[in-house]
């Protein structure tokens, strides 16, 4: 468990903020706001394949960095620091380091709800792009009668059926983005894979689910796990040290003390 968490999420703590020259173009097509009251914009930009090219989503002094792949031009992004005034860059790598602001844009946010971001499809939980996940959440919880029978049905089945995926774990790329529907697909995956497909099963049956990442006493690592809304509060998640520990015969509870992990990122 060392090695294996410390890899997973190496690629989230390279994204500090890294210099930034200022240049903005005047282009509005670029960020569609239609879903802000929601949580979540999407960014419309065909990112070059040759050139490392992230957005920045910040409100205050807090930032968040994604980044932006030459295969797909729309990307779905939260706005996960309540409401207010947000600004979002698209980025362009120079040299190095180094990073040109080639859009940029301020909106003021209003969220309907305060959890209604951790019910979108976003870039790290893309649940609505993943069919194979939202009709085996379906199967799941079909005979559910509560939230909190649901949210148990899917984390038995992870726990269950996903393998920790050694080999990802030590030659993990530079940029790596979680897939849901492969990780189901190929029944493995690092901390972040069983973050992503747990917030993306509980999302797509209207269940509040964050994917966090900080620190817990569980591991020495940096790492991984999901907050669920169930009955009215929060609820700590760790399927993937959960999993380990079924699959060798043990038996542990569904939630975990909060007090024992510290959130460094929340999506």
């Amino acid at each position: 468990m060392k090695k294996l968490l410390l890899t997973c999420l190496t690629t989230i703590t390279l994204l500090a903020a890294a210099p930034i020259s200022v240049f903005a173009a005047e282009d509005s097509s670029w960020l569609d706001t239609s879903n802000a009251a929601q949580g979540y914009v999407a960014v419309h930009y065909e990112a070059p394949s040759n050139t490392r090219t992230k957005v920045m989503i910040t409100k205050n002094d807090t930032s968040y960095t994604y980044n932006l792949s030459s295969s797909r031009s729309d990307t779905a992004l939260p706005l996960q620091l309540g409401s207010g005034t947000y600004q979002v860059s698209v980025l362009e790598n120079t040299a190095g380091n180094n990073y040109k602001k080639v859009y940029s844009d301020s909106l003021q946010v209003q969220l309907n709800n305060e959890n209604s971001v951790y019910l979108a499809s976003t870039q790290n939980i893309d649940w609505k792009n993943s069919p194979a996940v939202t009709s085996l959440a379906n199967k799941l919880t079909q005979d559910a009668a509560t939230d909190q029978q649901k949210a148990q049905a899917i984390y038995n089945y992870i726990t269950s059926n996903i393998k920790y995926d050694y080999q990802l774990a030590s030659a993990l790329p530079t940029v790596y983005v979680p897939d849901p529907q492969q990780t189901l697909s190929s029944r493995k995956g690092i901390c972040y894979d069983y973050a992503s497909l747990n917030a993306a099963m509980l999302r797509s049956q209207g269940i509040p689910a964050k994917l966090v990442m900080g620190t817990t006493s569980a591991v020495k690592e940096y790492h991984a796990w999901n907050e669920v809304y169930l009955n009215g509060k929060w609820v700590t998640v760790d399927a993937t040290v959960d999993a380990s520990l079924q699959q060798k015969g043990k038996n542990i509870p569904f939630a975990k003390d909060a007090s024992q992990y510290q959130a460094a990122k929340v999506y």
